[in-house]
């Protein structure tokens, strides 16, 4: 618990230390090759630019304009979604921004530079096992053996979705309290890893990056098959976070800020992989003046 309690110190440090954004946006940024689910390194925030923003259906797909410009991606590609659904929202992401644009409140733009860039040139395979590499750490498979209170709190909170993601996919994936974490048997990888193959490159993309923020691929598949929220599906990956909170109470603001964070990014997520995987006919729209 300590040990836990010293860890939510040092985050709360880091916020405060850290510059503000933790993504991108589709102005200015470069590659960052420390981070692969970051692709990446935000700009500092920018004086907003533009009146109107609104959208076009071109010979590729639909694309934003910014008064009479086209928007482009860090690598100064055309920016060009496959939707005109994922169009309207990258176009009101854009829209909402007011006297300054906040690049790192712009989760779906990112998503959308990074499916269209591929910094890391990874392949549909790749990117499919990189999210399928996260069971063997999943938060909610690893558990602990004491104190009694928060052994029966992980129980009552993290079975119900085990048991739901071994009935949906046929699988078995159980949890352990050894430092080893459960044995993942080779058909549960299989059956996930086909799965998850039924989803394109820009849904692998919004799959990868739920992953990587909830650490958890069951509850990620839980968000995508709409059997958590997105407040639920971040609850339970905090689990022992808020636990301890409770017991030991929390580091002023870092808590709050740091939860606000998780879930916008699970959101933006949660939603990229839908806008991306599902088929929607979306009646011609601009965004007012």
């Amino acid at each position: 618990m300590w040990r836990s309690c010293l860890r939510l110190r040092d985050a709360g440090r880091r916020l405060l230390n850290q510059p503000r954004g933790a993504l991108t946006a589709s102005v200015g940024p470069g590659p960052n090759p420390l981070s692969p689910a970051r692709a990446y390194a935000p700009p500092t925030e920018r004086k907003r630019f533009y009146q109107n923003v609104s959208i076009t259906q071109g010979e590729g797909g639909f694309e934003i304009n910014l008064d009479h410009r086209k928007l482009k991606t860090p690598q100064a590609k055309l920016f060009t979604v496959p939707s005109e659904a994922l169009a309207i929202a990258v176009a009101t992401e854009w829209d909402s921004q007011q006297d300054t644009i906040k690049f790192y409140t712009m989760h779906l733009t990112t998503l959308c530079n990074t499916s269209l860039d591929n910094p890391t040139q990874r392949n549909k395979d790749q990117l499919i096992q990189a999210a399928v590499k996260f069971l063997d750490t999943d938060t909610i498979c690893y558990r602990v053996d004491e104190p009694a209170t928060l052994v029966e709190l992980q129980r009552n909170e993290w079975d119900p979705i085990i048991e739901w993601a071994e009935e949906r996919y046929g699988v078995e994936i159980g949890s352990s309290t050894s430092i080893m974490g459960p044995s993942i048997p080779a058909r549960t990888r299989e059956v996930l890893t086909s799965h998850l193959a039924s989803y394109n490159m820009w849904a692998l993309q919004g799959i990868e990056f739920v992953v990587t923020q909830l650490k958890s691929m069951v509850l990620t598949l839980g968000l995508i098959d709409r059997r958590l929220t997105v407040e639920q599906a971040v609850l339970l990956s905090r689990l022992e976070e808020e636990y301890q909170i409770q017991k030991w109470g929390n580091i002023e603001w870092a808590h709050d800020y740091e939860l606000r964070e998780l879930r916008a990014r699970t959101a933006a997520g949660t939603l990229f992989v839908h806008l991306c995987s599902e088929s929607a006919t979306v009646k011609h729209k601009l965004l007012q003046q």
